[in-house]
């Protein structure tokens, strides 16, 4: 498919030439799905943005399963300017993976990640980027705090932020917001899956980085149509489950299964009790239902702990040390 003529490929731009090895200071992640409309003004705003913080930066489309002119327009955009890159995937692999293969193959100290639909504003990088250098942060998470979406997209990122907030103990007002500025060790040391890209700030929370938050301005979809809908509502909460899960007890599972596997002992072994002193004092219990839920919470709460226990053994077996701390600096 032949790029829309009304979308024109800028003119050829002279850059020095950098080491294909050398760090860069900032790169610009943009995942991309059929955003044709708005590839070309995206990148032309963000290279006036980064030309004027004065850094060496690099832009880095991840192509996750474009079927429109999108590819062939970042190819244009690689040609006049090799700052310009493209990763393209073979398929829609979904936004944590796009967000891990352009982190993979980007350079820059720096990793700004900002959606491709132009709805964030490539204008509120500096101040992104400011935010994160004079507090000494490690992240910094846009806030769309005027969102311009319709109410069937504000109501259940709304409900999904809170639940969100309240479950997971992180200070944010907006986890869905792709518009973030990363130091480059933060998302060297996460591993993000599925669609796990949203809890990347409780992730980073959990390893010790260091959060914060800046309102940032908002506008209307021009170009194409949402990828979402109420299904990332249930599918969030589902993936906050695994978050908590694999931040609070990958490395000790019998707090989990070991607390819900004591209670449910407790609680049978508490029944039985009941029932044997009855039948000390001659009531029969051939026709007590709580006989049976006695013995099923024993002999459930000694699988669950079982469990626990079967997790710690694997977690021994396969414990890597590094993976147990996160070093922010030595002196040595």
């Amino acid at each position: 498919m032949s790029p829309p003529p009304s979308l024109a490929a800028p003119e050829a731009v002279h850059v020095a030439e950098i080491p294909e090895a050398a760090a860069l200071e900032v790169s610009v992640l943009v995942p991309v799905l059929d955003e044709e409309g708005s590839i070309v003004e995206l990148a032309g705003r963000l290279r006036g943005v980064l030309e004027g913080l004065g850094r060496s930066y690099e832009i880095v489309f991840v192509d996750d399963g474009s079927r429109d002119a999108t590819i062939e327009l970042v190819r244009e955009l690689h040609r006049a300017d090799p700052r310009v890159k493209l990763v393209r995937l073979r398929r829609n692999f979904g936004k944590a993976a796009a967000l891990s293969a352009g982190v993979e193959h980007s350079r820059g100290s720096l990793v700004v990640t900002i959606d491709g639909d132009l709805q964030d504003l490539p204008e509120e990088i500096p101040r992104l980027i400011e935010k994160l250098e004079s507090e000494d942060l490690d992240l910094v998470s846009g806030w769309k705090r005027q969102r311009r979406d319709p109410l069937s997209k504000r109501l259940p990122s709304k409900l999904f932020n809170q639940v969100t907030r309240l479950l997971a103990q992180v200070d944010l007002h907006d986890f869905n917001c792709g518009f973030k500025v990363y130091r480059r060790e933060v998302l060297e040391q996460i591993s993000i899956y599925g669609e796990l890209h949203r809890y990347i700030p409780v992730l980073a929370s959990r390893q010790g980085f260091r959060i914060g938050e800046l309102p940032v301005a908002h506008e209307q979809r021009r170009h194409g149509s949402s990828k979402y809908g109420w299904d990332r509502l249930y599918k969030g909460l589902l993936d906050l489950i695994t978050v908590l899960f694999i931040t609070k007890y990958t490395r000790r599972p019998l707090h989990l299964f070991g607390g819900v596997g004591l209670l449910a002992i407790a609680a049978g072994f508490a029944i039985n009790l009941y029932l044997a002193v009855l039948w000390f004092f001659g009531h029969l219990l051939s026709n007590r239902p709580l006989l049976l839920l006695g013995i099923l919470l024993m002999v459930l709460g000694f699988q669950v702990l079982s469990t626990g226990l079967l997790g710690e053994m694997i977690t021994f077996k396969s414990f890597r040390r590094r993976d147990s701390y996160s070093v922010k600096e030595t002196l040595e």
